[in-house]
């Protein structure tokens, strides 16, 4: 029986981007919501990598949900508002 190697399994966790068939290393948080769904201080999120930072970010933003956009090394911090 063959064990996972070490780097194989932090992969298979590692945050990935959300564009649509993106596999790459999430880079940034996309903080966001739907007035019409969720209230004021709530927020979802998506996952981006650089390539795909700008194209999300315009999606979102066209329809009046992006609120934040931040490094995922920020989002995570301790002192990160969101956590």
């Amino acid at each position: 029986m063959n064990s996972p190697e070490p780097d194989s399994a932090a992969a298979a966790t590692a945050p990935v981007c959300s564009a649509k068939g993106c596999r790459a290393d999430a880079v940034w948080v996309l903080a966001w919501n739907n007035p019409k769904l969720h209230t004021p201080d709530r927020r979802k999120t998506w996952l981006a990598c650089d390539e795909h930072r700008e194209h999300l970010s315009q999606f979102l933003g066209v329809r009046g949900f992006l609120k934040d956009v931040v490094t995922l090394a920020e989002w995570e911090s301790p002192d990160s508002p969101s956590s």
